[in-house]
């Protein structure tokens, strides 16, 4: 894989980081500006909302302009809207940072991934995607207890400089490493916008969308409450709840890889496989919540078979939108961060059920089961292209 692959995904990194990491800050950041915790999580909700709208807005932004442009303009409004967060004394001031870091991380996002796969010949847009990527796997892993470990030792402020620190290596990677220009063609012959757009109406396309978000928010969904598992079904301590995280974003980390090697050939084997066990595997989950063993085992492979089928769906996304150049990454990323958002909204509303801490868990069960009906269901249409489910 070129070089600046690499590059794109440290940059990955640092984002993947500051999104995930607010939620191990919230107590902190509520108690010194005066809000409450509930208040506090509407900065979730607004990283999250700016990812979906921010994708398609920030890529249509910057068509004509050359990725290296871009990918830098993004990494810097990402950088200072986490300086301007970190000296702020005021929420609201902090609320606006998460709104704009969130838009420059969907435009980044959006240019990154259309970028990556013009880097490498066609048939390889996966393993390119798989390397994207592993930046956020990497976050799970080292950025989002690194976070916590620094909101802890040094407040919340810390972390959110560390964030800023991490941008200024990736912005300079940017300008060293990545091409100017990384498309072959003349943009001016691209095809218009509206042209861009109209792909939405392909029912390909939109079929993969939604089981992207359904995947994406059985993942996330879960994975923002298992420190109330962990701590209170589970029986844990508070110091297991990082082993926890880390085994989560390694089994993230190896899913994203296998299926980078897979998405682009065999497709149909990683998802006719992970998505029958995703839908077993959140409800076992939830009955073995009570041992300890079979949690930490449960959670590792969850990351993996949740990252593997979602990457695999996102790397569909850009084959079914080969037609939109500029606008491929954004569709991709809309699909991954609507169901980022509203994943945590179903699992939260699942914790106020008998169900209580293990409610998350039937939720993204349920999800998945969803996924998996509408694509049995929609097999015929998906499967008159052999790319998308061969």
């Amino acid at each position: 894989m070129p070089l600046p692959l690499y590059l794109l995904a440290l940059a990955v990194l640092a984002m993947g980081t500051s999104e995930f990491m607010v939620a191990g800050l919230l107590p902190d950041i509520a108690a010194e500006l005066d809000v409450t915790v509930g208040t506090a999580g509407l900065l979730t909700s607004a990283f999250a909302a700016g990812m979906v709208v921010g994708a398609p807005l920030m890529a249509g932004l910057a068509r004509g302009r050359s990725g290296w442009t871009g990918l830098l303009a993004f990494v810097v409004l990402f950088l200072a809207a986490h300086v301007v967060g970190a000296v702020s004394t005021s929420f609201p001031v902090l609320l606006a940072t998460r709104v704009f870091a969130a838009l420059a991380n969907a435009g980044f996002l959006a240019v990154a991934l259309t970028t990556a796969a013009a880097l490498v010949p066609a048939e390889r847009k996966g393993r390119a995607l798989a390397v994207l990527l592993a930046g956020t796997t990497v976050a799970t892993i080292a950025g989002v207890p690194g976070g916590a470990l620094l909101g802890a030792l040094f407040g919340w402020r810390a972390a959110f400089w560390a964030v800023a620190l991490l941008c200024l290596p990736a912005a300079l990677g940017i300008v060293r490493g990545v091409p100017a220009s990384p498309e072959p063609e003349d943009r001016a012959a691209g095809p218009a916008l509206r042209d861009e757009l109209a792909r939405l109406g392909s029912p390909r396309l939109l079929l993969v969308m939604l089981l992207g978000a359904l995947v994406n928010a059985a993942t996330f969904g879960s994975f923002t409450f298992l420190a109330p598992l962990v701590t209170g079904t589970t029986g844990l301590g508070g110091l297991w709840l990082p082993v926890v995280l880390v085994l989560f974003g390694a089994g993230s980390f190896a899913g994203v890889t296998v299926a980078g090697r897979l998405a682009d050939l065999r497709p149909g084997v990683v998802l006719a496989a992970g998505g029958p066990l995703l839908v077993l595997g959140w409800p076992a989950l939830a009955v073995l919540a009570e041992r300890p063993l079979a949690v930490l085992v449960l959670v590792f492979l969850l990351g993996a078979l949740s990252f593997a089928v979602g990457a695999t769906l996102i790397t569909r996304v850009l084959y079914e939108a080969a037609g939109a150049p500029t606008m491929a990454g954004a569709f991709a990323t809309a699909a991954l961060n609507t169901g980022a958002a509203l994943g945590p909204l179903v699992a939260a509303s699942a914790l106020g059920t008998a169900a209580g801490d293990r409610g998350p868990l039937w939720a993204s069960g349920l999800l998945v089961a969803v996924a998996t009906v509408v694509a049995l269901a929609c097999r015929p249409a998906l499967a008159t292209d052999r790319r998308v489910l061969s």
